[in-house]
């Protein structure tokens, strides 16, 4: 059922001044504390006890006095009136100067080729900022999962985002380890793969990724069948090197076990490209310091 809410327009109009009144117990010494005049401090008075419809101050040409109504809404008021000041000075800082949490989505492939290289110094850099990575490869909107920022392949990202490429554009590999190969054979056309236990990748979306070649000008995609679906790509890598099957994985995730030769490449010349790794962020107008840190840094450290 839906409710209906009213707006109070100026809520809080007068209340500072009423604030310093009652410490001060004297207009003018107010008014001097707020730098305005003691007949703004007087109208502002006015006009929140108007607006209250309630006598806040007894006043003499000697003295001023807090009225029982006075007494309960500085009781209630001070501490809420700090408690927004303190919030201000809170947001405040977190716009000028690098601090605060600072929460990522990123793919688990991310974590070792990107972050893990970068997480100790930027964090004895920067020892004010909170740094919270989320590992997962579901997509998730920034907004409503509270993260400042995601990293993720250009091609997954939405065009109303910002930006920052964090990588070249690169291929996607098939791989196989050497005893696989050696049982199978090495698959030397896209058809080939129908012969093949070809491990393959679910996304976020429940969809089953094809694998995608280089075709002359364009691109062409096979659906490939095999004894295992996961999830990222780490898995994909390891059930590969333990010779389950083939699978198509990130070139720079897949490099260090082809140089190790626990993988073999193939099918090399017709790999699709991907336009490289991105973080990326709907920070259109300001840019949290916090933030720019992390991306300065990770510029530097690559």
């Amino acid at each position: 059922m839906k409710q209906n809410y009213t707006i109070r327009h100026g809520a809080l109009d007068g209340v500072e001044v009423f604030l310093a009144v009652a410490r001060r117990r004297n207009f003018r010494r107010a008014a001097a504390d707020l730098g305005v005049t003691p007949s703004a401090v007087s109208q502002a008075v006015r006009a929140l006890e108007a607006r209250l419809g309630a006598a806040l101050f007894v006043r003499t040409t000697r003295s001023v006095g807090l009225t029982e109504a006075g007494q309960r809404f500085l009781d209630r008021a001070g501490p809420a009136f700090e408690e927004i000041v303190a919030a201000g000075e809170a947001a405040r800082d977190l716009g000028q100067r690098p601090t605060g949490l600072l929460r990522l989505s990123v793919p688990r492939a991310v974590v070792p080729l990107i972050l893990e290289p970068v997480i100790a110094s930027f964090c004895r850099a920067y020892p004010e900022i909170e740094l919270e990575i989320a590992a997962s490869d579901e997509m998730v909107d920034l907004a409503t999962g509270g993260f400042d920022a995601g990293i993720r392949l250009g091609q997954f990202i939405a065009p109303d985002m910002i930006a920052v490429r964090l990588t070249p554009a690169f291929s996607f590999v098939v791989v196989g380890s050497p005893n696989y190969l050696k049982r199978r054979g090495r698959p030397e056309r896209v058809d080939d793969l129908r012969h093949h236990a070809c491990l393959r990748l679910r996304r976020s979306n429940g969809a089953i990724a094809p694998w995608s070649f280089v075709d002359g000008n364009g691109t062409i995609e096979a659906a490939v069948s095999g004894p295992l679906i996961a999830h990222d790509y780490p898995t994909l890598l390891g059930a590969a090197m333990q010779g389950v099957g083939l699978a198509q994985i990130p070139r720079p995730v897949a490099e260090n076990p082809i140089a190790a030769g626990k993988l073999k490449p193939v099918l090399e010349g017709i790999s699709a490209t991907t336009p490289g790794v991105f973080l990326y962020h709907p920070g259109k107008r300001q840019i949290l310091p916090k933030l720019r840190a992390f991306i300065d840094h990770l510029k530097s450290e690559m």
